[in-house]
């Protein structure tokens, strides 16, 4: 996880996310990102929402600059997270995804699944979105503007 100092990264995930989440949070011991765990703690059953909604706080009230969330597929943390005014969250499993997110709109929070990708490729995911920063190019800036609008306003912004 080079190049990515000073950042302060929210981690969570469900059940079926925690042993890709663990392996995530060990992966951060030693280098210079302050990680903030949201649980869960362990494999007993529980509920990704929780996790999306911990993991967005972190960010929304400002003790995190970006989140990782991990679920099973990385959907529902993704749906889950893309509630909350000021998220914008994706599901990412290839490299390009994660750092193209970040550069054209913006996303704060990277959705992986624990059941589709394996630890290794999952790192250089996180990599490759931790190292991205958003570029406002005219372009991207009108988009996000206009996703920022929805977000406000619902279908009524699209009048």
């Amino acid at each position: 996880m080079s190049g990515t100092t000073s950042l302060r990264i929210a981690l969570g995930g469900d059940h079926a996310g925690f042993p890709l989440k663990q392996v995530v949070a060990e992966r951060f011991n030693g280098t210079s990102i302050s990680l903030t765990d949201c649980g869960t703690n362990s494999s007993e059953s529980c509920d990704y929402p929780d996790f999306a909604v911990a993991v967005a706080k972190e960010i929304i009230e400002g003790r995190a600059d970006r989140g990782i969330v991990v679920c099973g597929s990385g959907v529902g943390v993704s749906v889950a997270a893309n509630k909350i005014p000021g998220i914008r969250a994706a599901v990412c499993h290839d490299t390009y995804s994660a750092h193209q997110g970040v550069e054209h709109d913006d996303m704060n929070v990277l959705c992986i699944g624990g059941r589709i990708i394996g630890s290794e490729l999952a790192f250089e995911i996180i990599d490759s979105f931790l190292r991205a920063r958003y570029v406002p190019q005219e372009r991207h800036a009108r988009r996000l503007e206009k996703v920022l609008k929805i977000e406000q306003h619902g279908l009524s912004a699209l009048d």
